[in-house]
């Protein structure tokens, strides 16, 4: 599949970005080209059914992984770090257990290898109830949204996803094809062989997606991994904390 991706800055170490669930490249903007870009030719993708990226019924982090994979061979691009988020953190960390060759050094930011309770089913609900080419203009899209999610933050952060398409509006990801794939994609079942490469998990002090519980399986799937906390950061700690996040990111890799 050939993905959609947005480039700046360049270098001999290429970042590879991949973003999480109803996200895009576009969310990784401000921190490609103001942090890393200033150093690595920085690659921010949109994966499958999400963005300007095509739509496949097949939703699956070895597919994901495979997305990235070919985006790299058409790029001719032998070897790179990788940074994904949620979601992205997960095809990120599929693909350096299954093209461990692939993968320099390899970020994680705020999810772990391991099966998550259903937490999306409300947005999943709202989005799918949502159409968005029966209203006019994107203020009545976001009253819409708002019978159903009250918090406005994530609101605006999913109207990113919207498109006009002539006329009408019309939400860019696949709707049908994630909702069906949700239950996969909260899994966390890896079997690979380790990935020895170094690793950064980096965790949002109020978020509760990451715990020292499971660094013990952190450790068996990617034993040279280092965790770090920014403990003022939440889920979306990339955009909560972006300076703090870039700094510690550019030092990782740097290292």
């Amino acid at each position: 599949m050939e993905l959609y991706y947005q480039e700046t800055g360049s270098g001999p170490s290429p970042l590879i970005i991949l973003h999480g669930l109803f996200g895009a490249s576009g969310n990784w903007r401000t921190l490609s080209r103001n942090t890393f870009g200033t150093v690595h030719r920085t690659l921010a993708v949109d994966l499958r059914n999400h963005g300007r990226s095509p739509h496949s019924d097949e939703m699956t982090y070895e597919a994901m992984a495979a997305d990235v994979v070919e985006l790299m061979d058409r790029l001719d691009i032998s070897k790179a770090h990788v940074l994904g988020h949620s979601m992205g953190g997960k095809v990120a960390m599929e693909l350096a257990l299954s093209h461990a060759d692939r993968v320099d050094r390899l970020v994680v930011a705020d999810i772990a290898p391991k099966t998550y309770p259903p937490a999306h089913d409300t947005i999943l609900e709202a989005l799918s109830s949502v159409d968005p080419s029966a209203h006019q203009d994107r203020d009545a899209i976001d009253a819409a949204l708002g019978e159903w999610i009250p918090d406005a933050a994530i609101r605006q952060f999913l109207m990113k996803n919207l498109d006009r398409d002539g006329q009408a509006y019309r939400w860019k990801m696949n709707l049908p094809v994630i909702r069906a794939a949700y239950d996969h994609l909260r899994g966390g079942s890896m079997s690979f062989q380790p990935f020895d490469g170094p690793t950064l998990f980096i965790a949002g002090g109020r978020s509760s997606y990451i715990s020292r519980e499971d660094l013990p399986a952190i450790h068996r799937l990617f034993p040279h991994a280092e965790l770090e906390v920014l403990p003022d950061a939440g889920h979306w700690l990339h955009a909560e904390e972006p300076e703090a996040f870039g700094e510690l990111v550019m030092a990782f890799l740097e290292t």
